[in-house]
């Protein structure tokens, strides 16, 4: 399958079949959701700045459309759809997906599994991990860097310094976007200049130690003067709550250093798997913080992975690295190629046991996966039109 344009192709047919085959003998089952999805979906759940990615289009009844720019969220919504969706349950997939970028082509050729509702999670990591591992075998792709993260170890500092919750949720949101979380930090011990130190400022602390109910009602009533019910979609409602979070934010800007320091020091932490555990254990430590659960899945997870063959020392654990989506909850990983992060990730995966529930599922269901870009495994591997 030639790409056009680019002068590369896509791995040759008998090593999508090696891989094919290597998914359904791990028990997973083929899944083709259709290329044409509800836009809000995407938009709901991964937030407005995929918008400018999307390729958009419209029903004949006016809802808004587009091609659908992963596989993960359009699997899961077939597997909620279907009159038999038993857990667990385990897909498979092959075909393109689209996203608008600067640079290559929108449409972009991917396989990848997913697997949903096993309760052995740690387990369930280390078979998908190694999963995308022999995935890359097959199209005789080396998996030379692999890096993994546990949003459930970053959550769990959070929960242990005692933050505002308006902090919590705000630095949580940040998670996997590294200046923006570096620069709420600073922000949040007062080290930065705040642009906001105007009018605004001293509106938001008008705001600040107000009933809430008054404060809501207040900007509702200046957004009604305005003439204004709706921005970007928010209500006016929506709106006031967004003043009333910024009203807490600003105020609990400053007198957060220990907080910060101590995050801070989290987030640098970087090391091989197989050290990285006892790395955080001394951490904690030091600072008084109790992740002796997270700790104990990560345990589990690495073990699990040696049994599966993984060498655990070539793999890093990065603190920092996360995924700026709702719905990822814990274990994510990437691998690339011997060309490094230049030649882009290969396999992007991760645990998202939240996605299902707020696509309609009545609780969490344990779930995680993977995607493989074959158009970056076509490059690394040489492969030509």
């Amino acid at each position: 399958m030639a790409l056009s344009g680019t002068g590369l192709a896509a791995p040759p047919k008998n090593a999508i079949d090696t891989a094919v085959t290597l998914f359904r003998d791990a028990g997973h089952q083929l899944a083709d959701p259709p290329i044409l999805q509800p836009a809000n979906v995407f938009i709901d759940l991964t937030g407005e700045d995929i918008r400018r990615r999307l390729y958009l289009t419209s029903g004949a009844n006016g809802t808004d459309l587009c091609l659908r720019p992963d596989f993960t969220i359009p699997v899961c919504r077939a597997h909620l759809e279907s009159g038999a969706a038993r857990l667990p349950a385990a897909y498979f997939y092959h075909g393109p997906v689209f996203r608008q970028r600067a640079e290559g082509l929108g449409e972009i050729p991917q396989i990848g599994a997913e697997s949903l509702g096993r309760a052995d999670r740690d387990v369930a990591d280390a078979d998908m991990l190694a999963l995308s591992v022999q995935a890359l075998d097959a199209f005789g792709a080396q998996a030379a860097q692999i890096r993994t993260g546990d949003e459930s170890l970053f959550v769990a500092v959070l929960d242990g310094l005692g933050l505002p919750a308006v902090w919590r949720r705000r630095l949580r949101d940040l998670f996997g976007e590294p200046e923006k979380l570096a620069k709420a930090i600073a922000r949040m011990a007062g080290n930065t200049a705040d642009d906001d130190r105007d009018i605004r400022l001293g509106f938001l602390s008008a705001l600040d130690g107000a009933d809430p109910a008054d404060a809501r009602a207040a900007v509702e009533d200046l957004l009604s003067i305005a003439g204004i019910s709706a921005v970007g979609g928010r209500s006016a409602g929506e709106i006031a709550e967004r003043f009333l979070e910024q009203a807490a934010l600003a105020k609990g800007s400053s007198g957060s250093v220990a907080a910060a320091e101590t995050l801070s020091a989290y987030l640098s932490i970087t090391a091989p798997a197989d050290q990285a555990g006892a790395a955080v254990a001394t951490f904690a430590k030091q600072n008084g913080l109790d992740l002796s659960a997270p700790l104990a899945a990560y345990t589990a997870r690495l073990s699990a992975m040696r049994d599966r063959g993984l060498d655990v020392g070539a793999i890093t654990f990065d603190a920092g690295f996360g995924r700026r989506l709702d719905y990822y909850t814990g274990f994510i990983f990437e691998i690339y190629g011997p060309a490094g992060a230049k030649g882009g990730q290969l396999v992007g995966g991760g645990r998202y046991d939240r996605l299902l529930n707020l696509l309609g599922a009545k609780a969490d269901i344990p779930a995680i996966g993977f995607s493989i870009w074959l158009d970056r495994v076509a490059a690394a591997t040489g492969a030509r039109a």
